[in-house]
């Protein structure tokens, strides 16, 4: 007589991994739906669990879950911008770009949602995480640029920056994720340079820093 056949074990996931499988569901959902459109029966059945369980993780409910999600996201892609004060500031630029895009390659789902949290749920909570993210890409900028005390509007600049980046990251999604990469890398980069120009022609405190970006090596 044959051996019966063997079956897979089970393997239990931990309370991180479980909550981290029920974070990457919903924001794959939330992408691509609005958020009241989406339920915790959908959420569940995204991840292959009961409805119980996802309340045993979040038993605030669909909200609880939607503000954890968007916050996962934020805190990855904040970590984008941390990067080595080393070589000229340009390159330093390019580098965090690089973190940026590979994210918004890798997590175009969680991207959408992230971005689209603030403007779709009404909430000072979805709307503070959102900003947060924003806030760490200007500070960081500003800080690898060598400003301490950065003026109204070189910091205006740095801000309409980031959201022209925001903008160009969900229509590259769009647009089956073209021109490639690096191309999008380098445009950003120049777009950058040419937005603190525009500026520094009203502004002594930014038309320094293009003069020094100019000789950074």
């Amino acid at each position: 007589m044959s051996p019966p056949a063997s079956t897979p074990a089970y393997r239990r996931l931990s309370v991180e991994e479980r909550r981290s499988q029920l974070l990457a569901s919903a924001l794959s959902l939330f992408a691509h739906r609005a958020p009241e459109e989406v339920s915790l029966d959908d959420v569940a059945e995204a991840a292959g669990v009961s409805r119980p369980l996802v309340y045993r993780y979040f038993p605030g409910g669909k909200q609880q879950l939607y503000e954890a999600a968007l916050r996962s996201a934020a805190e990855e892609l904040q970590q984008c911008f941390d990067e080595p004060r080393e070589g000229p500031r340009l390159a330093r630029l390019g580098r965090a770009l690089d973190r940026y895009l590979a994210f918004v390659d890798g997590h175009d789902a969680g991207f959408t949602a992230l971005l689209q949290g603030g403007s779709v749920v009404e909430t000072s909570r979805t709307t503070a995480i959102v900003d947060g993210v924003r806030r760490t890409a200007a500070e960081h900028i500003l800080s690898h640029l060598g400003v301490t005390e950065p003026g109204l509007r070189l910091r205006m600049t740095v801000k309409v920056w980031i959201t022209a980046v925001e903008a160009a990251s969900l229509i590259w999604l769009d647009e089956d994720k073209q021109p490639p990469v690096g191309e999008l890398r380098d445009w950003l980069v120049d777009q950058f340079v040419a937005v603190l120009s525009v500026t520094g022609a009203r502004d002594p405190q930014t038309a320094a820093l293009v003069e020094a970006l100019a000789g950074d090596a």
